[in-house]
């Protein structure tokens, strides 16, 4: 398992979450009934398919041995495991957050190293 996944939301959404003191996920998330998350080779096809364009986002690096039995494995785009979160999870699992801007295409400048 990695040391940590990730979560992209909506910068101003995840700041408010954690001035409430609760984290339930984005919009998607509250439909599909679990957080997505991705790992660190996941996450550039998840922002360049559910991203393009969309300016204000974070990056949000999460703990994987924080987040307790609520992180599942589970099958998704094209078989691959996913990780996905069930409930709220705790802010302590937050390693840390970026700032960060998709492109048209996709594209985002991510940061070397994640792991």
């Amino acid at each position: 398992m990695p040391d940590f996944v990730y979560k992209v939301d909506d910068a101003a959404a995840f700041e408010q979450a954690e001035r409430d003191g609760v984290y339930t996920g984005a919009p998607i998330d509250l439909r599909d009934g679990f957080i997505h998350l991705s790992t660190a080779l996941q996450l550039a096809e998840t922002i360049r398919l559910h991203f393009r364009g969309r300016k204000g986002l974070l990056l949000i690096a999460l703990k994987t041995a924080d987040l307790g039995d609520g992180l599942k494995w589970e099958k998704s785009r094209g078989g691959e495991l996913f990780p996905h979160f069930y409930g709220r999870f705790d802010f302590r699992a937050v390693a840390w957050t970026l700032p960060i801007e998709v492109d048209a295409d996709g594209n985002c400048a991510l940061p070397e190293g994640l792991g």
